[in-house]
């Protein structure tokens, strides 16, 4: 007999969707030049990547040009950051952030606050949402860069990023660029960067049914970004490094997929979270949602139970083939609480009692049910033998 399982781990990483496996399986073997070689074989792998180029271009109202592959989410935001501040140094030395981003754009601000750069971390309200005051008052005659992300990897929340463009298109003498992570909202938020106003945008594909260590940043063409690998002169001299052919074939099969799913797919899983959400309040006494239940993701509930740490819930959970996380999954071997839930106001003690589930295309109500009734008893077998009241 099959052993029962769900996966609601779909923030982290998504399975590969098999009309995206099955375009990228020739590249893996008769289709395997190099794309810098001349021959047969290079030029067939080079017209592979540029038509995916266009593919992603177009689905995000951008130019082919305009798209720079990178191995990931976390590359694309060091990128942006460290690539543009690089770039853009002698016009001024302060970036702005909120303070709820992900690891990849904090760290980068960090490193280079060490290289003698000043940095603004906006504040947040309780559900996660940028202080539009604070920008605006943030914003100095030497801003570079700012850089906001889409929805939050954690817990969901979706910023007014078109207001926020308008709000920092109208400063004057300053002109900063506008970098925005939309790791997560690809899939279920429009990401055309004409509408949103963008000047930078970051996407992974893992996040959308494609390959693992692919993503891109979208630049606007009229800058220009330091490159963070060199050696080689790939994508134009900003991305060094031998093309993954097969998992760029693989992200923009990924895109258009999740272009054509988005609506419905939003409409059903925001039914199915909150579904989820209703029966984990049914049956457990005390759980709070952490951030708000309007402008957040459709597949995102994160909750804190008291007096049930976050670590000791995962593992227990795990045993039942339950799989979900306390919060990101690039910083979940960091045993302090998480920074977005610090921001939002959250106290420690309840920070360390969070916990996420994140729902997919594969999610059904089978597994809800499943998964609600495993939590039940192993939050009510947790606080038998815990000393955390």
């Amino acid at each position: 007999m099959k052993a029962k399982y769900a996966y609601l781990d779909y923030a982290s990483t998504t399975p590969i969707d098999p009309k995206v496996l099955d375009s990228m399986l020739p590249y893996l073997k008769s289709k395997y030049g190099n794309p810098s070689s001349l021959h047969n074989l290079g030029r067939i792998s080079k017209d592979a990547i540029e038509k995916s180029r266009e593919v992603i271009a177009r689905l995000i109202s951008a130019k082919p040009k305009e798209i720079i592959f990178t191995s990931g989410g976390t590359e694309s935001d060091n990128l942006a950051i460290i690539g543009l501040a690089h770039a853009y140094k002698e016009k001024g030395r302060h970036i702005i952030v909120s303070a709820i981003e992900h690891k990849a754009v904090l760290d980068a601000c960090k490193k280079l606050e060490k290289e003698g750069f000043r940095v603004t971390y906006l504040e947040v309200n309780k559900n996660g949402l940028v202080s539009i005051d604070h920008l605006r008052k943030s914003i100095e005659h030497d801003t570079i860069l700012i850089s906001i992300m889409h929805a939050n990897n954690e817990i969901g929340t979706i910023q007014p990023i078109k207001k926020i463009s308008k709000i920092i298109k109208k400063q004057i003498g300053s002109n900063p660029i506008f970098h925005c992570d939309s790791c997560q909202a690809t899939g279920a938020l429009s990401i055309d960067v004409k509408e949103l106003g963008v000047d930078a945008m970051t996407i992974s594909a893992s996040k959308i049914y494609g390959p693992k260590g692919m993503g891109c940043l979208y630049l606007n063409e009229k800058f220009s970004v330091e490159p963070i690998i060199v050696g080689g002169g790939q994508e134009r001299n900003l991305r060094s490094g031998t093309e993954n052919v097969a998992s760029i074939v693989g992200f923009s099969e990924a895109l258009i997929i999740a272009e054509k799913k988005r609506f419905s797919e939003n409409k059903r899983l925001t039914k199915l979270r909150d579904y989820f959400f209703s029966q984990i309040k049914k049956e457990i006494p005390g759980v709070l949602l952490n951030g708000g239940i309007s402008n957040r993701l459709p597949n995102n509930i994160n909750i804190s139970i008291p007096g049930v740490e976050g670590e000791s819930l995962i593992l227990m959970l795990d045993k039942y083939g339950i799989y979900c996380s306390t919060g990101s999954a690039c910083s979940s071997q960091d045993l302090n609480p998480s920074h977005v839930l610090v921001e939002i106001g959250l106290p420690l003690e309840l920070a360390h009692c969070s916990i996420r589930f994140t729902l997919g295309r594969y999610s059904n109500r089978q597994d809800i049910n499943y998964a609600a009734r495993i939590l039940k008893k192993s939050v009510a077998k947790i606080r038998s033998i815990t000393s955390i009241r």
